[in-house]
């Protein structure tokens, strides 16, 4: 009787083991099961853009306080396109933004922004959040840039400085893509090269110093650059309908000065109305010593008018 009670026990324990042990295999299963589709929702292309016109206005009549009347209008692009399944990533992004200023006594019109820029990175999966890159980023402007002054007798004039593709930046190479998500990411690339074009017209003058026209020597039309390149992305909701989005670049050259680190920071904040109206605000500041000794700035703020595609 005994012997049968122990048989009967030891059948028992083995079936519940069993049972277990099948009950966790389920469980794993499911949880890989889960993992892969998670890895694989949204695969393939995917894209989306925003075409927005950014105005100001100021008028005066009479004011005897001061004042002069005005008007201001930026006209914006923001296209991406991305691609993605279990092993690559490939995220891509165009900017585009053109704005003029007209003041009443002015003889000029000025511009208040004029930007052309594409963003790629290709990254294969190596491991964790992490990929093996390649970064390409190309940038420049649209139109014909100007210093603005008087003459002697007090007219005012302005002196034809940049133009389209002058200067041009062109910056590629290998690195390592950390992406949490769409929201968050970062790319680091120890081997970057940089070039940057312009017209040599402007480098070949009599008297031209060497890297005086964003560090291109006389009579060339290209610099290059080979050095470490780092960018970062993140963006966020500061409160309901607000967004804040970050963008950092930062890139030092081994062969030239390699203690002098260009940066190019961008913040633009959208705070949302409806799907076609918003207030947005964007503060740019760069530090280039080929292109200026000091900090560039750039603040636009306005009413927006929005069209998402």
């Amino acid at each position: 009787m005994k012997k049968l009670l122990l048989c009967v026990a030891f059948l028992a324990s083995t079936v519940f083991i069993q049972a277990q042990s099948t009950e966790k295999d389920l469980i794993k299963k499911t949880e890989d099961a889960a993992k892969i589709l998670a890895d694989t929702t949204g695969n393939g292309w995917s894209k989306k853009g925003n075409l927005s016109f950014l105005f100001n206005q100021a008028n005066f009549n009479n004011w005897t306080a001061g004042g002069e009347s005005s008007f201001s209008g930026t006209l914006g692009l923001n296209y991406e396109f991305h691609y993605k399944n279990r092993q690559t990533t490939w995220d891509n992004r165009i900017l585009a933004n053109y704005g003029l200023l007209q003041t009443k006594n002015a003889d000029f019109e000025k511009k208040t922004d004029d930007r052309l820029e594409f963003n790629s990175i290709y990254g294969k999966k190596a491991f964790g959040e992490w990929y093996f890159s390649f970064i390409l980023n190309f940038r420049t402007q649209f139109t014909t840039g100007y210093i603005y002054g008087k003459d002697v007798n007090g007219v005012q004039t302005r002196t034809e400085n940049t133009e389209f593709f002058s200067p041009a930046y062109l910056t590629f190479g290998p690195g390592l893509y950390w992406k949490k998500n769409d929201n968050l990411k970062v790319n680091l690339a120890p081997l970057t090269s940089k070039c940057t074009f312009v017209n040599n017209d402007y480098t070949s003058g009599l008297g031209y110093v060497d890297g005086s026209y964003f560090g291109v020597n006389a009579n060339e039309s290209m610099r290059y650059e080979l050095g470490f390149y780092a960018s970062a992305y993140y963006k966020f909701n500061l409160m309901k309908n607000v967004s804040a989005e970050n963008l950092l670049n930062l890139y030092t050259n081994y062969l030239n000065k390699p203690e002098n680190i260009d940066i190019d920071y961008q913040l633009n904040i959208v705070m949302t109305v409806n799907k076609t109206m918003s207030a947005n605000f964007t503060f740019q500041t760069i530090y280039d010593d080929n292109a200026f000794q000091g900090f560039q700035t750039r603040q636009v703020f306005g009413l927006g008018v929005n069209y998402g595609f």
